[in-house]
């Protein structure tokens, strides 16, 4: 009997210590974001994955859930704040919602090409606007990328402002880009990504505006015949985490955490270039129209009274700052 129970006693506490020995071996990371598998997001995220695996010597492992799995952009958001969800990349579409100073960066033609957007994100500027996220029950780790925004519609060749006039166009949830839209005639209606290619294929929306690596990811071409190179508003993306996680990481932990980011949001933008190299192409090869030049001026001129809305409710202090950062 005493042997009986010695072995009882002896193989509960092995797989009590098996058992804690798995639980801090391991600890699983959702990572959530909207766009397609094998997208840019997605190559960031597999990067990052990759990453906080080799630093941590598998401590870690990140779970991608792609496609909007766990929501929009806005879902995976407050799906940090609460806790229900560890990391999101996403763009700067909802993020106004929740840190107003970063709406500045969805000014339409405010960057002047990548390299200048680059620059600025990684810059002083950006590390102050992840900063003021940081202040929203959010701890925002980097600044990646979706690249410059172009407009695609079903109806008819957009050449100019006028072309906009009572199209349906799909806008991220953000007012500075429904303001801009509204200014140039066009009927924003702001909705969730995920909602995107349905509403399209449905007809409720006559089109959309995102960058050529979203544009080629979600096969656009199926629900979409024009194509307008309008390069509108440079896209950024930001690697986001929940305070809950970012709590119980020691400062070393904290470091692999930012070293991955940093790490995906190389992979991204090198997917982005990828992208923006062969996508105008592919999207022309399955019967896309292309309209290559416009008149920047013209378009420029026509989203011009989302400034003055802007300045009225943020001022311009940092508007001026990203502006003569390009001089």
């Amino acid at each position: 009997m005493f042997r009986f129970r010695s072995i009882v006693a002896v193989s509960v506490l092995a797989l009590s210590v098996s058992l804690a020995g798995s639980a801090m071996a391991q600890t699983v990371l959702n990572f959530g974001h909207t766009t397609a598998q094998n997208s840019h997001y997605s190559m960031g995220v597999q990067a990052f994955a990759k990453k906080i695996s080799e630093l941590s010597d598998g401590k870690f492992e990140v779970r991608e859930q792609a496609a909007g799995a766990l929501g929009g952009e806005r879902d995976l958001i407050e799906g940090l704040q609460i806790g229900s969800i560890e990391l999101v990349i996403s763009s700067t579409g909802p993020l106004g919602n929740f840190a107003p100073e970063t709406l500045v960066l969805d000014l339409p033609f405010l960057f002047k090409d990548y390299e200048a957007a680059r620059s600025i994100l990684d810059g002083e500027i950006g590390d102050e606007l992840l900063a003021k996220v940081s202040e929203n029950n959010l701890v925002a780790l980097a600044w990646s990328e979706n690249g410059f925004r172009h407009i695609t519609n079903s109806k008819h060749a957009i050449n100019t402002p006028a072309d906009l006039q009572g199209l349906k166009i799909r806008t991220m949830e953000n007012a500075v880009h429904i303001e801009a839209f509204t200014a140039a005639g066009a009927s924003p209606t702001p909705m969730a990504f995920p909602e995107v290619f349905a509403a399209l294929q449905q007809q409720v929306i006559d089109g959309q505006e995102n960058p050529i690596p979203v544009i080629t990811s979600a096969n656009m071409w199926e629900v979409q015949d024009h194509l307008t190179l309008t390069g509108h508003v440079y896209s950024p993306g930001i690697i986001l985490a929940s305070p809950s996680l970012w709590e119980t990481l020691s400062e070393e932990e904290k470091g692999w955490f930012e070293e991955a980011a940093d790490v995906a949001v190389a992979a991204t933008r090198k997917k982005v270039e990828e992208d923006e190299a062969g996508g105008v192409d592919k999207l022309r090869g399955h019967g896309m129209e292309v309209i290559e030049k416009v008149d920047v001026d013209a378009f420029r001129e026509a989203v011009g009274p989302a400034y003055k809305t802007f300045i009225a409710k943020h001022g311009d202090d940092m508007l001026t700052r990203i502006q003569d950062a390009q001089k």
